[in-house]
């Protein structure tokens, strides 16, 4: 999946509906405190509002209430950074 997908526009969360921000693997997260950045483990989509990940596997969205993982305060703090440069 790329940022230009036009799936991306009607993909939204499970649980509240709304809408998802990409995460590539390509991207990475700025590392706190360490100086070096995080590289992100895997694509997927993320839903800021509820601190919740959901996986892309083999371009497949998996969006399934289940399959959503809850980020961490620290790595949520991390993912909006990345989303806002």
């Amino acid at each position: 999946m790329n940022p230009d997908d036009p799936l991306l526009k009607i993909l939204a969360c499970p649980l509240d509906k709304g809408p998802l921000v990409l995460l590539a693997p390509e991207a990475t997260l700025p590392a706190d405190p360490s100086p070096e950045p995080v590289p992100l483990p895997e694509q997927a989509l993320y839903n800021p509002r509820l601190h919740r990940r959901y996986p892309i596997v083999d371009g497949i969205p998996q969006l399934l209430p289940s399959s959503g993982e809850q980020v961490s305060e620290d790595e949520h703090e991390r993912l909006l950074k990345l989303i806002s440069s």
